[in-house]
């Protein structure tokens, strides 16, 4: 008889077959207890080496003993004819069979129960999110097969820094598939606030008005990753392609340039090195600048609120510096670092208070700020970029010539991005209609976005559609609420002249009083009742809200002349003050809130940017004869 027959005859293969098997039931359920309860990763390398020793020892003692009716003898001690490794293969066998199927409601209950995925229950779907579709079904149709919103990878682990990492990874994927042309990719803000929700793909593709959607999962054990990625047809809920990565974190931007590069084939896009480069060039490429990322901009977005927070903005560019030091110049990370400065210099030149603020941080914002947009404008990864960031370097800067031509250029191109800036030039003093529509470009791939919204909404007003600007705020209530959506529904009644559904509108949507004091004289200006206003005045004036920015509109509202004269004057001399007067045409929605005479700072930088004053007046103010 042969070794390889003999080996068969004492079932060496069948208790290899079924060990290996067991190791791997064994090792998976200690896996799921040793992270449930935090072990160290030691433990479970120990038993690894533990069972690697054990199938050595396995194999040795299957050649060389045998099951008996009488127990466990030596091979060489049992005769042939008394054998019974027939009946021992048999059991083996049934072993493994029992074996497999442990396996298999394994990997069931890792895929279906302990990882995350969207639900396909409707009831849950109810409960979870509004039915309410933020884009027509027609509209959903229409949109390109190409189109994809990444969902943020669900963290399986619960390390410190894990969510956060998934998050990274996420956003880099986003990033890398964004710069494809051939690709419709939903903005971060869209697809990152599905984020927790437990929603059918088919709803969230409808929300976000897209026929493909990305989600995964993410787990890290010490050194040890392993990434899910899924892309699934959101129409029928077919994979179009999926994958898992079992690897170690220092291979965590391979794994993710990989999940990116084999999205794009399966969407049938034409890989070449160039686009492999494009696609390199717009993340991080390091796994603790954007862990750092994802916290500082969890910071960032928590300031943007209404009240602004300069204490969690002072924590986020923090943050954004540890980015910045080890990925030094990139662009978005310079861009919100920049944001901080930018605040404390409109705020100081506009009155606007600023608690916990020193005249250290003052003195030196405009530098800083300057520096930043100077150091991305430099290192723009491509053209868009460029011109985008040159946009905001001009008006920061309050060096206006040729922004025009740039915000012209701006309205020629399609992607998914906004200058922060752009609108304070193009709606008031150049095409507002064509702008709002440039932001509808943004609205749809970013249809979750309360600022998209906002803005669109804004800029119909000034291009004289109250109608639709109104529709645009409240769907904007809607589907993104917060933020200053409030305003914009506030405007749009008052061009429409539907004051008692503004004074509803007013008592529902704001919380502060200072704001309400303020918008209820607003609405009486534009109704030209001057009865009330005196009284309202004088409560607003009692608070404890400094706010030169707001006290200015509504003297422009109320017809004061002299008092939006007085504070445009002091805001002029102040290195920001062209910016920060920009700013509030564009709020105030009346014309000219001053005489142009008393700012010759701000005169000087329009006639540079070849801009004409006054602009137009959207709402009527009755009040205001000027």
């Amino acid at each position: 008889m042969s070794f390889f027959e003999e080996l068969k005859r004492r079932n060496v293969f069948r208790v290899g077959v079924a060990y290996i098997v067991a190791s791997w039931v064994l090792l998976q359920v200690a896996e799921l207890v040793l992270e449930a309860i935090k072990a160290p990763e030691w433990v479970l390398l120990t038993m690894l080496m533990f069972v690697v020793l054990g199938f050595i020892a396995a194999m040795i003692i299957a050649w060389a003993y045998e099951m008996t009716p009488d127990g466990i003898k030596r091979e060489s001690e049992v005769e042939r004819e008394e054998s019974i490794t027939r009946e021992t293969a048999a059991r083996l066998d049934r072993i493994t069979i029992g074996l497999l199927v442990a396996v298999v409601a394994i990997m069931l209950v890792e895929r279906f129960v302990l990882e995350p995925t969207i639900s396909s229950d409707p009831a849950q779907t109810q409960l979870a999110a509004p039915a309410t579709p933020v884009l027509e079904q027609k509209e959903l149709a229409a949109t390109s097969a190409n189109s994809i919103a990444v969902l943020p990878f669900v963290a399986m682990s619960s390390g410190p820094d894990d969510e956060y990492f998934a998050d990274g990874l996420t956003e880099e994927i986003l990033n890398a598939l964004a710069q494809l042309p051939e690709l419709l990719i939903t903005a971060r803000t869209s697809s990152f606030s599905f984020k927790g929700q437990d929603l059918q793909v088919q709803e969230i593709a409808e929300k976000l008005g897209v026929q493909n959607i990305v989600e995964g999962s993410v787990r890290r054990s010490g050194d040890r990753l392993r990434v899910t990625a899924q892309l699934v047809r959101a129409v029928d809920g077919f994979h179009v392609w999926s994958e898992t990565y079992d690897s170690t974190s220092g291979d965590t931007i391979e794994v993710q340039e990989d999940i990116a590069e084999k999205i794009a084939v399966a969407m049938n896009v034409v890989m070449d090195e160039g686009k492999r480069e494009t696609m390199r060039a717009s993340g991080l490429r390091d796994v603790e600048a954007f862990i750092s990322l994802q916290k500082a901009r969890e910071l960032y977005q928590k300031a943007h609120g209404l009240d602004g927070d300069f204490t969690t903005l002072r924590g986020a560019n923090r943050l954004y510096e540890e980015v910045l030091a080890r990925v030094p110049a990139y662009p978005p990370a310079l861009e919100e670092h920049a944001d901080y400065y930018t605040h404390i210099l409109n705020n100081d030149a506009s009155g606007i208070a600023m608690p916990g603020v020193t005249a250290e941080e003052v003195a030196s914002a405009q530098g800083l700020m300057l520096a930043d947009i100077s150091n991305a404008l430099e290192n723009a990864r491509n053209f868009t970029e460029q011109n985008r960031m040159e946009i905001d370097l001009f008006f920061l800067s309050g060096n206006w010539r040729g922004i025009p031509t740039r915000i012209q250029r701006y309205l020629e191109s399609s992607d998914c991005s906004e200058p922060t800036w752009s609108q304070q030039f193009a709606v008031p003093f150049m095409d507002a209609g064509a702008y709002a529509d440039r932001i509808h470009q943004i609205t749809e791939c970013d249809p979750l976005s309360t600022t998209s919204w906002f803005n669109e909404s804004r800029a119909r007003v000034w291009a004289g559609d109250a109608d639709e600007a109104l529709r645009l705020a409240l769907k904007g209530m809607e589907v993104a609420p917060g933020g200053w959506l409030p305003f914009a529904v506030n405007w749009a009644l008052t061009a429409k002249g539907e004051f008692e559904e503004l004074d509803n509108a007013i008592g529902n949507n704001f919380v502060h009083e200072d704001v309400i004091l303020a918008s209820h004289i607003h609405r009486l200006a534009a109704m030209g009742e001057t009865k009330e206003i005196p009284a309202l005045l004088a409560k607003l004036r009692e608070k404890d809200v400094k706010s030169g920015f707001r006290d200015v509109m509504v003297s422009a509202h109320i017809g004061d002349l002299e008092a939006t004269n007085h504070w445009a004057a002091i805001a002029d001399q102040h290195p920001f003050g062209a910016q920060a007067l920009l700013g509030l045409v564009i709020w105030c929605m009346c014309g000219a809130p001053w005489d142009l005479e008393v700012t010759p700072n701000f005169a000087t930088a329009l006639e540079e940017a070849g801009l004409t004053w006054p602009p137009p007046s959207p709402i009527k103010w009755p009040l205001k004869d000027w």
